[in-house]
């Protein structure tokens, strides 16, 4: 350490001044004076550990003759005299005679000595050789390991300033060893908190537990503008006699190893989110739903804020007006991490706005590539926000990093995911672009399978419509309210259907059927059994013949199956005539009684074949409802139908309604928001005929 310093002992520790210690003990150095005859004066303790003899001994001996060997005692003899005559000091290396008869080397070094009374004295330092030799071999292995480390190593005394620094930790710290010196870590690392850094030492000082392995990470001259990590060690560093000289400080670059387990846990935590995209995006065909579960998994993991847009055209086709590389969009989902002004800043879920051909996500569905700008500018926000207000809007969120990913399915572009980040201060970087791009590309099958059910849907609905009675006219002795509502679920739209026909003789035919499945094959199969049903009736046949002929034709068809109920009214009679093929049992309300369900025989549905029928009458008087319908209305997949079929009785029980009201109430309190089939409902109440 440069400079004299003074150090406190260890708690504990022995009186300093009665404490052997230091170099000269490890080297075990010997004293002899002589005086000007050569006669031994003066005998140290390690003089005898050196030669064998004790003091007794070797006082008032010649040492020539009691430590040289007689071959050499001449040489002796001139280098004293040259000695003792002030020529100067004599030092080297001499064999020595011990004790014990043995003759080892020791390095010498004498002097001449002058008493007050003008006496002159020869003091003679000796060291064995191999002990000498073995302290300069340690010391300069010891400098070399710490010169050569490439761990970084320094050492700092008790007020903690530097007084050794290597090679490594010039290196690591950007400051060269000279610079260190006599300073404080934070006066040579501003980028540090080197306030904290010295209290851990002091502590390490005062307790003497060593710190090893502290992981820390900060910034230093060497490389100012990146942040590093290394594994930092201190421990107190003690003299022999247990006096505390400073701390000991190793340190570690490990940098590069903690990026690399920080990657290999991005890694993980991409595949992870993809393995989750699989399962929580596209779990319904709903368009809707499938873009707010993308937005939903972007968020917070990718991106601060998410949206999804749609390309209107996907959706809706091609619009005239648009102008030469401009995009509409159709905004599907928006989520975000926490309130921020960048969602006041886009389009509103539904909306559909046109964007020019310098906006980036019009680049990106144009392209059908990844559009990355890792640090956003003022210039760039005009580029990415809709409009003036939303740029400001962007500006105030803090929107300092921006990425678009196009959603392609069956090499078709559908739209973009369009990301932000504000509050997470990383930018977006390339593996972020890999990781959206997947994700886009999972959900655009979704997306794509969901556009497509769709749009299979809106034409099963639109065949349904078109098949289905259009507002049919009033039938002699009864009123008429029916109803039909598709499934809820996009994929479930299904062959329900009814029908009203006015027969000769004041008669009406009332039908419900359901074809088994769902989507355009089920609503073409119900149109061609529905027109066969009209034919059938104005043949004037019994209800049960009806279904044979309708059982037959459905076997024609195919793999297709139904269920049917038919019903032929007289209102001269008031009898109804009434037939089953597999379907549920209608329910018959009469005034002042409790509704019933008809006791029929269910028979078997539409095309299995070779299961007969059978007609039951039924009087219907003045008052009297009949209620037909699907089992779409008393299904469900958390009750069994008897329960549920008790359900609509009592609902129906109570005083009379109109028919209208009776249709709401029912759909109202059976049918499930969630429901995965459709429901068609046929009321008819009888009333007296009228002269005409």
């Amino acid at each position: 350490m440069a400079g004299a310093q003074s150090f406190p002992a260890r708690a504990g520790a022995r009186d300093p001044s009665l404490v052997a210690g230091g170099l000269l003990d490890v080297l075990g150095v010997a004293a002899v004076v002589l005086d000007a005859e050569g006669r031994i004066r003066l005998w140290s303790p390690q003089a005898k550990r050196v030669y064998g003899y004790t003091a007794q001994e070797a006082l008032g001996q010649y040492a020539a003759k009691l430590l040289v060997d007689e071959e050499h005692r001449d040489v002796v003899l001139r280098l004293f005299a040259q000695v003792m005559s002030g020529e100067g000091t004599w030092a080297g290396v001499f064999p020595v005679r011990h004790k014990d008869g043995s003759s080892l080397l020791v390095e010498f070094r004498n002097v001449r000595l002058e008493a007050d009374n003008g006496r002159m004295f020869a003091l003679g330092l000796a060291s064995e050789q191999a002990t000498l030799r073995r302290v300069e071999r340690d010391l300069a292995l010891s400098l070399r390991l710490v010169d050569q480390s490439p761990i970084g190593l320094a050492v700092l005394n008790t007020e903690l300033r530097y007084v050794l620094v290597n090679p490594a930790l010039e290196r690591i710290n950007g400051v060269p060893a000279d610079e260190h010196l006599g300073r404080r870590i934070v006066d040579v690392l501003p980028f540090l908190d080197g306030a904290t850094v010295e209290e851990r030492m002091r502590e390490v000082m005062a307790s003497g537990r060593p710190v090893l392995d502290e992981f820390t990470t900060g910034r230093t001259a060497a490389d100012p503008e990146r942040d590093h990590s290394w594994l930092v060690s201190v421990y107190r560093l003690d003299d022999q006699a247990g006096h505390v000289l400073g701390v000991a400080v190793s340190v570690v670059d490990v940098t590069e190893q903690h990026e690399a387990a920080v990657s290999a846990a991005q890694a993980r935590r991409r595949l992870s989110l993809i393995a989750d995209a699989s399962v929580r995006i596209g779990t319904t065909l709903d368009l809707e739903v499938t873009a707010r579960e993308l937005a939903d998994v972007a968020v917070p993991e990718v991106a601060d804020i998410a949206a999804v847009d749609v390309l209107d055209t996907v959706l809706a086709g091609p619009r005239p007006g648009e102008a030469d590389g401009a995009v509409r969009f159709r905004a599907l989902a928006l989520n975000a991490a926490y309130p921020t002004p960048a969602t006041e800043a886009a389009d509103a879920v539904g909306d559909v706005a046109l964007y020019g051909p310098t906006r980036l996500v019009t680049q990106c569905a144009r392209t059908g590539r990844p559009v990355l700008v890792p640090r956003v500018r003022p210039q760039d926000l005009p580029r990415i926000a809709r409009n003036e207000d939303a740029v400001h809007l962007l500006a105030a969120a803090g929107v300092h990093s921006y990425l678009a990913v196009p959603l392609i399915a069956r090499g078709q572009v559908l739209g973009a995911l369009d990301l932000k980040r504000a509050r997470n201060p990383a930018p977006f970087s390339k593996d972020d672009v890999l990781l959206a791009t997947e994700l886009a590309a999972r959900a655009a099958v979704s997306i794509d399978n969901a556009r497509w059910y769709q749009r299979q849907r809106e034409t099963a609905l639109m065949l349904q419509r078109h098949l289905l009675p259009q507002r049919p006219a009033a039938p002699r002795g009864l009123d008429i309210a029916y109803r039909y509502q598709p499934a809820a679920a996009d994929d479930e739209t299904g062959g329900d259907w009814f029908d009203v026909i006015a027969l000769s003789g004041d008669r009406t035919a009332l039908v419900v059927g359901d074809v088994m499945g769902s989507g355009i094959n089920a609503a073409a199969t119900m149109g061609q059994l529905r027109a066969t049903a009209r034919a059938l009736a104005r043949l004037d046949l019994a209800p049960a013949t009806v279904l044979t002929h309708l059982d037959a034709a459905t076997a024609d068809l195919g793999d297709a199956t139904a269920t049917c109920v038919y019903a032929l009214y007289d209102p001269h009679t008031h009898l109804c005539h009434i037939a089953v093929a597999g379907h549920p049992p209608p329910v018959h309300l009469r005034p002042g009684r409790p509704p019933r369900l008809l006791d029929l025989p269910t028979g078997a549905p539409l095309g299995v074949g070779g299961v007969p029928f059978s007609t039951t009458a039924v009087t219907l008087d003045p008052g009297d409802d009949l209620v037909l319908y699907t089992d779409g209305l008393i299904e469900t997949r958390d009750q069994d139908i008897d329960t549920r079929l008790a359900t609509l009785t009592d609902l129906l029980t109570g005083p009379s309604r109109p028919l209208e009201d009776t249709c709401d109430f029912l759909l109202a309190a059976l049918r499930r928001p969630d429901t995965h089939d459709d429901v068609a409902l046929l009321i008819a109440r009888a009333h007296a005929l009228t002269a005409t």
